[in-house]
């Protein structure tokens, strides 16, 4: 179910940084964060216990809406004119010239001529051998006959008719120049055009007639697949759980999670690929899913025209499921074909050994281009691989984030709410301070993924005579626990909340959390 003309298997698994050594005195960071009233404090407090020694860190953090970092491998080429190079403006105007004289005469409107029927028997019919016309002089009486009867040529009224020109027989017969657009964009009509032939040129590395040939098909494809009424045609919902898009990356680009062990559910396995016609059905219900996602992207030079892939492997139908194998081979060889350059990334999570195995074989034969859209993560280093290139808060609950479905599940915080992100060393409590300046009702989340921790929060007031409220008593989280927990506790006095995380573990940890304050109210 990949989206672009790269679609091939991902990379190797990507290197994860190992953890800084030991610190054998207390550290101190400082990071500085806006947009939140209350200051947050992080303290790493050690517990004595036989070695390995925990760790004592302790670090000073005020919250931040942290700014989106560049961590792909592959860089987005540039789509404004001046950032290419003078052989990419060369082509681009190329491809636009043909571009214009196609529109100009119909081309795009004409069918292509269908393939020759294949010989009927292996022998060759014998050649006929046919003589060479004699060669005959002009007859300079018979040119001067037709040259009279063409001045003489005489009109309804019977006046004499002057002889047509090149310009009026191509003003008359030329057919009207046609309007074509693709993905919602006409062509040759605006700076959007650019962008999409951009596209075609950087598919057949800026090579002209290759380029044009491929939108040339690709039209001709676009018209002969029905694809502006299939964007509007009702194909049912049975499978919103296998395709759907959710958040964006941190550079802006709409992300699109592929889930293929739904397909595990054997009814629905056989309603979608048990013949060719539930195949081609899914097939138009896919291609209908990826033209309303395109069409919703900016085609301006520089806008986010590109799509991040992400495709979950866990529990996937192996490569023994022949029609499921046929179904993906036709969805890839048209979308290689009709849609090039709309994956920014190839994300591939919880890949299983078989996949690995695969992609050896077929790795020398990828592109570098090809290789660096591809990233790949095992199970256990899937949610950590996810947060590189999409931040927490819109990271799914099922794939290790805190974004629910766009409902009324989680009225206290959104996709837009941001959330941090501490790392919890192994044999280490991990402590957050959000410190209370005024009253009001403070409601927070928290997750580890996979928990194996202790959590608990409580609330220390500032006044000496007042007594430390218990939140959350410490309590051992299990992976199979809520993977959420939420809190809210209403304050009147001055004070500090106290969230604890304690990794009893030799695994390092990631603690996310995030907290909004709201007006006090009796």
């Amino acid at each position: 179910m990949a989206d672009e003309t790269d679609a091939a298997p991902p990379q190797p698994p990507l290197a994860v940084a190992s953890a800084a050594p030991p610190e054998a005195a207390v550290s101190e960071e400082v990071l500085t964060v806006v947009d939140v009233p209350p200051p947050v404090t992080e303290k790493e407090v050690s517990v004595p216990q036989p070695p390995p020694p925990r760790e004592e860190v302790v670090a000073v953090v005020e919250s931040e809406k942290k700014v989106p970092q560049n961590l792909v491998s592959f860089k987005e080429e540039s789509n404004r004119l001046v950032d290419l190079s003078e052989s990419e403006r060369k082509a681009l105007e190329e491809l636009k010239q043909s571009v214009e004289e196609a529109l100009r005469n119909g081309v795009f409107n004409s069918q292509p001529q269908p393939p020759p029927p294949p010989p009927q028997s292996a022998e060759k019919p014998p050649e006929k051998i046919e003589e060479a016309p004699e060669k005959t002089e002009p007859n300079p009486v018979a040119e001067s006959e037709i040259s009279t009867q063409e001045e003489t040529a005489k009109d309804e009224n019977g006046k004499p008719t002057p002889n047509p020109t090149i310009e009026s027989i191509l003003k008359h017969e030329s057919p009207a120049k046609e309007e074509v657009s693709i993905w919602g964009v006409p062509l040759l009509k605006d700076e959007r055009s650019d962008v999409i032939l951009l596209k075609f040129l950087r598919a057949r590395e800026f090579k002209v007639k290759e380029a044009f040939a491929m939108l040339k098909n690709t039209i001709f494809w676009r018209k002969e697949f029905c694809i502006d009424a299939l964007v509007d045609a009702d194909l049912g919902e049975h499978l919103e759980k296998v395709v759907f898009m959710h958040g964006f990356d941190r550079e802006g680009h709409p992300v699109c999670y592929n889930v293929y062990g739904e397909f595990q559910n054997k009814e629905l396995y056989q309603k979608t690929f048990s013949d060719e016609e539930k195949r081609m059905k899914f097939l138009r219900w896919r291609i209908q899913f990826l033209e309303r996602s395109i069409r919703k992207l900016d085609f301006t030079p520089g806008g986010v025209n590109t799509i991040v892939q992400v495709n979950d492997l866990k529990n996937s139908p192996g490569p023994g499921k022949w029609e499921l194998r046929q179904a993906t081979k036709q969805a890839v060889q048209i979308l290689q074909d009709n849609y090039p350059e709309f994956v920014a990334k190839q994300v591939f999570i919880n890949v299983p050994w078989w996949y690995l195995a695969f992609y050896m074989v077929i790795n020398p034969f990828l592109t570098q281009r090809t290789k660096s859209k591809f990233v790949f993560a095992s199970p256990a280093k899937s949610p950590g691989t996810l947060f590189k290139y999409i931040s927490p808060e819109q990271v799914p609950i099922q794939y290790g984030g805190l974004s629910v479905d766009y409902c009324d599940c989680n009225p206290d915080f959104s996709i837009s709410d941001p959330v941090t992100e501490i790392p919890v060393k192994p044999a280490t409590k991990q402590t957050v301070e959000i410190l209370v300046l005024e009253q009001c009702i403070i409601v927070w989340e928290v997750r580890v993924v996979g928990w194996e921790v202790s959590y608990g929060a409580e609330f220390i007031p500032d006044a000496k005579d007042e007594y430390t409220v218990i939140i959350q008593k410490a309590t051992k989280m299990a992976p199979t626990d809520d993977p959420v927990v939420s809190n809210s506790f209403k304050i009147k006095d001055l004070g500090k909340i106290v969230i604890a995380i304690d990794n009893p573990t030799s695994k390092k940890k990631k603690l996310l959390y995030r907290f909004k304050v709201k007006p006090y109210s009796n």
